[in-house]
Order: structure tokens, then C-alpha cells, then sequence
């Protein structure tokens, strides 16, 4: 199986270039490909005006559609999926998940595609792996880290960042978001060598594992 992985952001593209082989092994192939933001969903659903800024819900209607037409060309020779992986926020799940539907019943062909959303931000599949954390940020603030509920809106990066970052959350905010964005991917790059893909706690991220896992057929 050929899996074809869209993200949001760099710092997503980090952490499932490690996380991703951890679950389907070597016997499946993927590719990971970081957008620059998550943008909105196009009310017309039509091809997007601005595709050379790479926001992802703003071309995925015509990444869907092309998708589509690429896989059916392919046959039963080369069996591949979409996985589309955005974060949450602050938007109602339900509805969301249903307008992302919505996009992939406009396919005709439609390529076989899961929707995997992190629950609030991709940082919760981080703080689901609280011996991971701890490995990569030994001194770790444990009473940040205690207060955190798993998968709850809460403002996910700036706990994480409360927690493991010198001056916390508004130290980092203050250096604008280029500073964040950086903070992140070093999260991805420190946290994600070394999470275990079975003691997760992540509602979220056992989601996609398991839709991982089902479509790799182990």
C-alpha cells in the first residue's frame, strides 16, 4: 500500500516522517507532504486561485479530484490511499469532519481517503506520550504536564510550550510566530524518535493509527 500524507504545517511533516514507518513497517511505501497552513474550505468547492500558497483546505477539493483520477489509473496494481491529518482548533468535530466528507463525495473518481484530526492541535499526540516527552525534555515542568487532559481544547502548543520551554508560552508567543512555527518542528524532531505507537494516549492519535494499521492490513 502507497499511503499519500497531507499536513498543515512543516513541523507535522517532521513528526510523521518518524512516526508513520512505526506503524506500517517496511513493506509499505508513503510520502508526507507539508502545507503552509490550514486555511478554509472553499464555499464554491471549485479549483482554488491561489494554489502556489500551498494552504491545504483551500486546494483540497482539486488535490482530492486529482487523487482520484491518478489511483483509479492505477488499478488493483498499486492499492494507495489519501490521508488528509489537520488539526482541530477551535472548529465543532462533527461539522468539520462533515464538510471534509462532503469535499471527497464530490470526487467522481473518488481515491480511498481518511480524515484524521488531531484533537486540539497536533502537539496533543505529543503530550499522548508522556514517556516520549519526558526522554526528549527531562526537565519538564510535571505540573504543567499533570494539569493537561488528553485531547481537550485547552490551548494544546502553549501547555506544551508551558511545560518544556524556557520562559514558557509567552515568551515564546512574544517572538512572533516564525519563532513558534521553529519551537515546533523542534518538538517534532526531539519528542517523535521516541513515542511508542501502543501506549499513546491520544484518542486522536489512536484514530489514525488504527486507519493506518486497517488500510496496511496489519
Amino acid at each position: 500500500m502507497h499511503f499519500e500524507i497531507l499536513v498543515e504545517d512543516q513541523s507535522g511533516k517532521k513528526a510523521l516522517d518518524i512516526i508513520v514507518p512505526k506503524v506500517i513497517g517496511d513493506s509499505h511505501s508513503f510520502t508526507v507532504h507539508a502545507y503552509k497552513g490550514i486555511g478554509r474550505i472553499p464555499k464554491d468547492m471549485g479549483e482554488t486561485r491561489n494554489a502556489s500558497h500551498r494552504i491545504l483546505l483551500e486546494n483540497l477539493p482539486k488535490l482530492l479530484k486529482g487523487y482520484g483520477k491518478t489511483f483509479a489509473g492505477y488499478g488493483d496494481d498499486y492499492p494507495s490511499a489519501v490521508f488528509v491529518i489537520c488539526d482541530l482548533d477551535d472548529k465543532c468535530l462533527h461539522a468539520f469532519r462533515q464538510e471534509l466528507l462532503n469535499i471527497l463525495n464530490a470526487c467522481n473518481p473518488s481515491p480511498e481517503t481518511r480524515f484524521c484530526i488531531a484533537i486540539e492541535e497536533g502537539e496533543a499526540w505529543f503530550l499522548g506520550d508522556r514517556d516520549a516527552l519526558q526522554k526528549a525534555y527531562s526537565n519538564a515542568n510535571q505540573g504543567v504536564l499533570d494539569r493537561y487532559v488528553q485531547d481537550s481544547i485547552c490551548g494544546t502548543w502553549e501547555l506544551l510550550a508551558d511545560a518544556v520551554y524556557p520562559g514558557g508560552s509567552q515568551k515564546l508567543a512574544n517572538q512572533g510566530w516564525q519563532a513558534v512555527g521553529r519551537e515546533k518542528s523542534n518538538w517534532a524532531e526531539c519528542i517523535s524518535p521516541h513515542m511508542s505507537i501502543d501506549r499513546n494516549q491520544s484518542p486522536s492519535f489512536v484514530y489514525f493509527k488504527e486507519k493506518l494499521l486497517e488500510l496496511a492490513g496489519r
